[in-house]
């Protein structure tokens, strides 16, 4: 693909067109003779109209693609969620004026204070869909304690009400927070208290005069919200960069690319990007800006950070993302997206962004299919070995939070193989094996032909369990690595590589993971092997 200057239009609009010689357009002015053929320069006269009308039909295909994947949530699903929303922000001006009253405020305070609930992540920036999880935020008066107010008041107020399910907090993460359900929604909040006594409703958490003074942690939880509304308020077009944004994430999650504990995006990583190639390109078709995104990054000179807003002097590279993938944060001008990428998966993402221009240079060929570009990731086919992680716990109610926080130290375990020179493919895909009583996921990593074959695995597990030790509060579970060939994959994980996810219905059951509600959903598989246990 590639854009051109239509020279009939004096605007010199650019318009977007086909690769000449991949749908057999000849140049009337490439001569021919005896001895030799002569080119002589010519101005092509694309009408506009034309490829208007294919980019118009590749986009209104490309649109129903995503709506038969059932990432367009229904008028019904939608009003749902704002229902639950109203009813989170009624349930906390109850409990500020609580609060108000617990701390002996004058009455003209408690009258006047106020909290309010923000949105955030897939759901705040309009790319959910019905399985998607909601990313809140709690915004409070300066009263308001996180230890007491948030974690003991509000969680108290929360656990009696009939609709809530499944409440806990999650008081150790980098931003602390309580996960539950409401009417069966998962919600995580977060909480931020500002230096005022009434929060508005709609807070602009954009504006400096709401951000004086504010602790770490409130900062840090402000962090997903400021770069949503930023993102939001740089892009030409939203309902165009919501598109653009579901179109690309479901790309990262077919081709195992979506998490970012596993070293791969996340989902803040590809909002910005996104959001890059809408800025730079506006008025231009869905069709062409998923061609657009994937010529631009397949061909990006990293470690070029990619900045969203213009005219803003390039910030230092910070230590976690000095070598490889810098994507600047919108809403901080002097910070980039927190990112575990590395050499391994730099080189999977880099082979993705490839494949997926190769699959939409010829957008506008008759027999293009937008079905290859969102083809799932082939794992059993692509490795011969793979490194097999099993985690159980005694209870299930005990897993939950045991695989949550083995998740937040698979970073760890990349930065060990990268050591020992092993390249692998880290899927984020989980499993359950239903033969074994105690409840249980397993994950299965590609590995690269090489060193792998002489990976001193039983350093790499004892290395991981102290790191799995220190620190955690809860009961631990078991862990244990091991090497399996492809052909002892279980079979579901084989069918889902083929597109058959649901032929057999009686070995797959959908399993959501708790903790970390943003990474694929896996399926149960059948009996395999089992290894050594951790105590």
């Amino acid at each position: 693909m590639a854009h051109v200057i239509d020279h009939n239009d004096p605007s010199g609009r650019a318009v977007l067109v086909p690769n000449y010689a991949s749908l057999n357009f000849v140049n009337p002015n490439f001569l021919h003779n005896h001895h030799h053929q002569v080119l002589v320069p010519v101005r092509f006269a694309l009408n506009p109209a034309v490829v208007a009308r294919i980019e118009l039909e590749k986009s209104i295909s490309l649109q129903q693609f995503m709506n038969d994947e059932g990432l367009v949530p229904s008028r019904e699903e939608e009003l749902r969620r704002n229902n639950v929303i109203r009813k989170l922000k009624e349930i906390v001006i109850k409990w500020i004026k609580r609060v108000a009253y617990r701390r002996w405020l004058p009455q003209n305070q408690i009258r006047a204070a106020s909290a309010t609930i923000l949105t955030y992540g897939s759901y705040g920036l309009g790319v959910h869909n019905v399985e998607s999880d909601i990313d809140a935020l709690c915004v409070g008066p300066w009263f308001a304690s996180l230890t007491e107010d948030f974690f003991i008041v509000l969680w108290n107020m929360l656990a009696k009400r009939v609709e809530v399910t499944d409440i806990h907090c999650v008081k150790d993460a980098k931003v602390p927070l309580m996960r539950f359900k409401f009417e069966g929604i998962s919600i995580d909040l977060t909480y931020a208290r500002l230096q005022v006594t009434t929060v508005p409703e709609n807070v602009d958490i954009l504006n400096p005069l709401f951000l004086n003074g504010i602790d770490e942690t409130s900062w840090k939880s402000l962090s997903g919200v400021r770069a949503n509304n930023s993102i939001l308020q740089l892009v030409p077009d939203v309902k165009t960069f919501q598109e653009l944004l579901c179109c690309v994430k479901l790309w990262a999650k077919r081709r195992g690319m979506y998490g970012n504990l596993f070293g791969l995006f996340g989902g803040v990583h590809l909002a910005v990007l996104v959001a890059f190639i809408c800025q730079r390109n506006p008025g231009v078709s869905l069709a062409a800006l998923v061609s657009i995104f994937f010529k631009t990054f397949a061909s990006w000179p990293w470690p070029m950070p990619v900045l969203l807003q213009q005219g803003m002097m390039r910030p230092p590279h910070p230590p976690e993302t000095r070598s490889l993938m810098p994507i600047q944060l919108p809403s901080s001008p002097h910070e980039y997206c927190h990112s575990n990428i590395t050499a391994s998966t730099f080189m999977k993402i880099k082979n993705e962004f490839r494949r997926g221009y190769r699959h939409t240079q010829d957008l506008l060929k008759s027999q293009f299919d937008w079905r290859n570009l969102f083809e799932p990731y082939p794992y059993s086919k692509s490795y011969q070995q793979f490194l097999k992680i099993s985690l159980s716990t005694s209870k299930q109610n005990e897993l939950g939070d045991w695989i949550g926080w083995v998740k937040s130290r698979f970073p760890c375990l990349l930065v060990k193989l990268e050591e020992l020179c092993v390249l692998y493919d880290p899927s984020p895909t989980e499993y359950l094996d239903t033969t074994i009583q105690d409840p249980n996921v397993v994950f299965y990593w590609g590995l690269v032909p090489g060193r792998s074959y002489y990976l001193d695995l039983d350093l790499v597990q004892e290395e991981f369990k102290r790191n799995l030790v220190t620190g955690y509060k809860g009961l631990t579970g078991k862990m244990t690595l091991s090497l399996i060939q492809a052909s002892e994959l279980p079979k579901s994980l084989q069918l889902a590589d083929t597109h058959q996810l649901f032929s057999n219905s009686s070995q797959l059951v959908p399993m959501y993971s708790n903790p970390a509600p943003h990474y694929f959903v896996g399926y149960f598989a059948p009996r395999y092997p089992s290894s050594g246990t951790m105590s």
